[in-house]
């Protein structure tokens, strides 16, 4: 009885931080740039384990990581200049406080020194790893598919657009931004779209499909656990009770 609970258990464990990633990709699919997640499940063989006295193999349900799907999400034409999307592979680089990050979500904006940044005002770097700056007299300020940034003054620099040989590896850092210790790759032909964002990869009713079925499984786990708990009870009851 021990294994069966310990087996539910380890399920329900699991189904827990399924549940979670569910949400979290329900909740940015609005989000510009953000790449749906799903976990990775294993078994987990426990030998040794004994069952009614005798040895026995108990298989665990183990979660050990996360898959993230790097396909392309909708292009959604904004207009504003300063919006630019990825086609194809490829992460802007972007300088925070504590090291370079990377990010799909091109949703920039001018700050007050004329940097091009994030939303959360973190600068975009160029291929010279420096900030773009434009003046405050700049106009037609455009971005061109290679990434080459230019105004009514001239060239302003070109955008960082690198890759990595294991993208599943990065890891989330906050918000749409990714951290790697991989080398970076330059990716040579980077396709660039102004004036559009790259919508988020998540499909909603794939995720809210796979909410229902997570739900219905851990009620079924959950049973398992009271009949086992049930017939625990009633082994003691009969136990204890005088012949």
């Amino acid at each position: 009885m021990e294994n069966a609970l310990l087996i539910a258990l380890s399920r329900q464990m699991a189904m827990t931080r399924e549940m979670a990633a569910i949400a979290n990709n329900l909740a940015n699919m609005n989000t510009a740039g953000f790449k749906s997640e799903a976990m990775l499940f294993e078994q987990y063989v426990m030998k040794g384990a004994s069952e009614s006295g005798q040895a026995a193999k108990i298989t665990f349900v183990q979660d050990f990581g996360q898959h993230r799907n790097l396909s392309d999400g909708t292009l959604q034409t904004t207009g504003n200049p300063f919006d630019v999307a990825i086609s194809g592979d490829g992460f802007f680089r972007v300088q925070t406080e504590n090291n370079v990050m990377y990010t799909r979500n091109g949703h920039f904006r001018l700050d007050d020194a004329g940097q091009l940044v994030t939303a959360n005002g973190d600068p975009v770097l160029s291929s010279a790893d420096a900030p773009i700056l434009f003046a405050q007299d700049e106009t037609d300020i455009t971005i061109a598919r290679d990434g080459t940034v230019s105004s009514s003054l001239g060239l302003r620099g070109k955008l960082s657009i690198v890759t990595f040989e294991n993208p599943q590896a990065m890891r989330n850092v906050g918000g749409t931004l990714l951290g790697t210790l991989q080398d970076e790759q330059p990716v040579d032909e980077p396709l660039l779209v102004q004036g559009a964002l790259e919508g988020s990869n998540v499909q909603p009713i794939v995720e809210m499909t796979n909410m229902i079925e997570v739900s219905r499984s851990y009620a079924s786990a959950q049973k398992l656990i009271d009949q086992s708990d049930q017939m625990r009870r009633k082994a003691i009851q009969d136990l204890g009770s005088p012949a």
